[in-house]
């Protein structure tokens, strides 16, 4: 296992909403175990929560997830904001794409890293070349 789990929108959201995407919990569940067997870093960057919250009390099991678990929040710097830039243009992806491309700019700067994806295709493209940086479906 890498050094840092990286969870992306739908790794959070499986995890916070086991009941409604049940499969993707157990996928999401099982990933976590092995980070945390492996005293791996457990993070979740800072622009997956606009993907998530909407604020008021359907946020309360993302933030149960976050408090419960030992999942730390990835502030966004500047320096993963441009690498997440550049990310997009290299990959030929639009802004609609940003988010991904702060997961995997997050993985980069915090590498070696594995992202927990439900979007692998979009990921992978995102982190090709980048050897530290693994995509791993739920």
């Amino acid at each position: 296992m890498a050094r840092t789990l990286i969870l992306d929108s739908e790794a959070l959201n499986a995890l916070a909403r086991a009941r409604e995407r049940p499969v993707l919990a157990l996928r999401a569940r099982a990933v976590l175990a092995v980070a945390h067997e492996e005293r791996a870093l457990v993070r979740v960057p800072a622009p997956v929560l606009a993907e998530v919250c909407r604020g008021g009390p359907r946020d309360a099991p993302i933030d149960h997830v976050l408090s419960d678990r030992g999942i730390v929040v990835a502030p966004l710097t500047a320096s993963i904001s441009r690498r997440a830039g550049f990310l997009l243009a290299r990959a030929k992806l639009s802004s609609a794409h940003a988010v991904d491309a702060f997961v995997v700019a997050t993985a980069i700067e915090l590498g070696p890293a594995i992202v927990a994806t439900h979007d692998r295709d979009d990921m992978k493209k995102l982190a090709a070349g980048f050897r530290d940086v693994r995509v791993v479906s739920i």
